[in-house]
């Protein structure tokens, strides 16, 4: 096994153990983070959009929806109000479930998708909005040439609730879901419902991408952020709001799980991305994170 990454240090991951032992459910877990919020206790807050999504947005290819319309000249569309009007058709939406700062949210909508962060936690949403002002149209978060800027949209509630849907323009379903931190941070019991709510979030033609984290942490030291290794994402995944099995040290027990469902996600492609944030990178300078993107079946 790998060498631990090292960024994040003992003593924060100690307090974050602490804080969270004993409580179960994700609504209470969500109380707890914006707790820590509400503190200012952010050791997961990296201050940039993760590295490894910004590569695979800017890759040529078919691996993720293609945002938007590309911004036609006056002479390709018979008007401006039109070309608005059709490009604001073809946005696709994005979801960011635990977006915390919402340095990922921002990236999306610079790649022209219409971009929803979904945060539990009031204070993390309002920094959010400071982050937006802040950033607006600086290196790294400029719109890509061709395409429109994307909307933003900030949404407060329970990814595992229907309130936060009633903000989201036209159909409650997203042509990209993006999870970075956002799994590892809840309790492996609510990883069945996660895996049901994702399926019924994704549009039919529609893309989740996974940047799986942390991957190398044994399973009994607990969480968060709890181990994730590949094979959990597959496990749950492709049998959405299933329980599977899992032995007491936390460890998934693959020789007992049943067959996938028909409802499953499948996993188009799994590589390791060239670059990720610090903490997904062992002592030895090797990438420890994969990244995982997944579709409806055909």
């Amino acid at each position: 096994m790998s060498s631990s990454p090292t960024d994040q240090p003992t003593d924060a991951r100690a307090r974050l153990l602490s804080h969270f032992t004993g409580v179960t459910g994700s609504t209470a877990h969500g109380t707890k983070w914006d707790e820590l919020w509400n503190e200012g206790f952010l050791p997961w807050d990296k201050g940039v959009p993760n590295p490894a999504l910004e590569d695979l947005l800017s890759a040529s290819g078919d691996l993720v929806p293609v945002s938007s319309a590309r911004v036609q000249s006056s002479s390709q569309s018979q008007s401006q109000s039109h070309s608005q009007s059709q490009s604001k058709k073809k946005k696709k939406k994005a979801l960011v479930p635990g977006c915390g700062r919402g340095y990922d949210v921002l990236l999306l909508s610079a790649f022209g998708y219409d971009a929803y962060g979904l945060e539990f936690s009031a204070k993390a949403l309002e920094e959010a909005r400071k982050l937006e002002e802040r950033m607006a149209g600086r290196e790294g978060y400029a719109t890509r040439k061709g395409l429109e800027k994307g909307a933003i949209t900030w949404l407060a509630g329970d990814f595992f609730q229907d309130g936060f849907l009633e903000s989201v323009e036209g159909e409650a379903k997203f042509d990209l879901i993006y999870d970075y931190t956002f799994l590892s941070a809840l309790p492996p019991t609510t990883r069945p419902a996660w895996s049901g709510r994702i399926v019924e979030l994704l549009a039919p033609e529609g893309r989740l991408v996974c940047i799986e984290f942390p991957t190398y942490k044994p399973p009994s030291t607990g969480g968060p952020p709890w181990a994730l290794p590949p094979h959990v994402y597959l496990a749950h995944l492709s049998r959405p709001g299933e329980q599977v099995p899992y032995a007491e040290d936390g460890v998934l027990d693959e020789s007992k799980l049943g067959e996938p469902s028909k409802t499953g996600l499948v996993r188009a492609e799994h590589f390791q991305p060239k670059r990720t944030h610090q903490i997904g990178y062992d002592v030895e300078g090797k990438v420890t994170d994969w990244v995982s993107i997944w579709m409806h079946p055909s």
